[in-house]
């Protein structure tokens, strides 16, 4: 069976090498991550899951771009 990453020569798709550029990026800045729980009052409601989700997609498309080489000029 032939391998997806041209047979074993190191070859990778840009999807693979964003999505490990995205594993990086939110793992270093906290992106997808809820903020850590206080005592006492806060001023801001919890973060749904849906809006994690959008945030690790977004940065996902954003990677892929960066890796493409599109977006750079803008």
């Amino acid at each position: 069976m032939d391998s997806i990453n041209g047979g074993g020569l190191g070859i990778r798709r840009n999807e693979d090498i964003a999505l490990d550029l995205l594993k990086f990026v939110a793992g270093t800045s906290g992106v997808g991550r809820p903020a850590a729980g206080s005592t006492g009052f806060s001023g801001t409601s919890a973060t749904k899951p849906e809006e994690y989700v959008n945030q690790l997609l977004d940065l996902y498309g954003r990677c892929l771009k960066a890796v493409e080489g599109k977006g750079a000029a803008q």
